[in-house]
């Protein structure tokens, strides 16, 4: 495994940082592979000699690091870049530095497993009505001021009660349950990255969906091994501000905007969410400009999520999102030329249900998570027979 000096690597680093990039030679030799990313970037803080003195069962040596002399290394699976010496645990706490290697201690022990709606994802344009077995390991990336899972995501894996679950498991489980699709979500999956590929690999061979519900802040190169076995994701686009993205996730939003692209290019398909967290996220100007960039780099088609906020977490002081603002969101969206804008978190709004863009036609009509009206043949609307995008049932 090839090394550089922690002068080299962090002069380098600095000088690419001013023009947002990060030079070849400084990302070689990441677990084995030579690293091409260009877009790497050190943020954020470590957890100072916070690693176990021993592995458990649940660990494995990680797929994307890069060692430096001294026995630190350096994580290549997301933008923050945590450098690590000996002992250090990583920004999302699923990562530590066992002597001058990198170790995930998230594998086969998740927290959460449920069989949910897939409309819950929310994925409204793939499998309507079908199942999705959810798995989740602690661990995260972000540190949303607002976020409704605190209590896993926020967490070190040896912290929580945890089910013993490797990925061939996880796929009897799924078949067991009778799902269509295996969901990686509730926490970050990013943070359990081995984990949800030796997964989906296997779902992949006996037919069953991978759905990756994420916050999209990971680097190119895991990114695009990663679009190998998606089906579908669900992608959280949490403002179009990088000082909000700072203030109010621990992240930036360039990284996540290349994300799109990458899932686009690649033909993933994808739905966004974009929570409007009340003077963070409810700026009509700053709204109308990210649905120009959607609709200019990505295209019409991928549908949008405007969700209701609700106080909780760090934020349980602020009031919950009004209505007429995700209306009127969903208006500026729909006029900007985003043909499927949807609202949740809001019973009985007109934005639960699927419009045909080229007739105006009620083709799914949902409420909560049952579908009593469904008027999609073949991939396309049942009266003007124009195609929808998605994949249907």
């Amino acid at each position: 495994m090839k090394t550089v000096s922690r002068r080299q690597f962090l002069t380098s680093s600095a000088l690419a940082l001013a023009s947002n990039t990060l030079p070849v030679q400084a990302l070689c030799a990441l677990s084995g592979k030579n690293q091409k990313s260009d877009q790497i970037n050190i943020s954020g803080k470590v957890f100072k000699n916070d690693a176990p003195r021993k592995l458990w069962k649940w660990s494995r040596e990680a797929d994307y690091y890069m060692t430096l002399p001294g026995d630190a290394v350096v994580c290549g699976i997301c933008p923050h870049s945590c450098v690590l010496d000996k002992g250090d645990r990583s920004i999302c706490r699923s990562r530590v530095n066992i002597n001058g290697k990198l170790y995930t201690l998230a594998y086969g022990n998740p927290c959460s497993v449920n069989t949910d709606p897939i409309e819950k994802k929310p994925l409204f344009h793939f499998k309507p009505a079908s199942r999705a077995l959810s798995i989740a390991t602690t661990g995260c990336n972000f540190r949303c001021l607002n976020c409704q899972n605190w209590q896993i995501s926020q967490v070190k894996p040896e912290d929580v009660r945890f089910k013993d679950l490797f990925p061939k498991q996880v796929i009897e489980t799924a078949m067991e349950k009778k799902a269509a699709s295996i969901a990686y979500t509730y926490s970050e999956p990013i943070t359990y990255f081995e984990y949800m590929m030796d997964t989906a690999r296997l779902a992949k061979q006996k037919g069953i969906s991978n759905l990756w519900i994420s916050n999209g802040y990971i680097n190119p190169e895991p990114l695009s091994v990663l679009c190998e076995v998606l089906d579908a994701a669900n992608v959280n686009l949490k403002s179009f501000n990088n000082e909000t993205y700072q203030k109010l996730n621990g992240g930036q939003l360039d990284p996540v905007l290349n994300t799109f692209k990458t899932l686009h290019e690649q033909g993933v398909h994808f739905e966004i969410t974009t929570l409007v967290v009340p003077g963070y996220v409810d700026d009509p100007k700053m709204i109308k400009k990210m649905c120009q960039w959607i609709v200019n780099n990505l295209g019409p088609d991928h549908p949008l999520h405007f969700l209701r906020f609700f106080p909780q977490y760090k934020l349980d002081r602020l009031p919950p999102t009004p209505v007429s603002v995700l209306t009127n969101f969903r208006k500026i969206a729909m006029n900007t030329g985003i043909r499927y804008v949807y609202v949740g978190n809001v019973p009985r709004h007109e934005g639960n249900h699927t419009y045909c863009h080229q007739c105006g036609k009620l083709l799914i009509e949902r409420k909560g998570y049952h579908i009593p009206t469904y008027n999609i043949e073949k991939n396309k609307c049942r009266f003007c027979k124009s195609t929808i995008p998605g994949k249907w049932i």
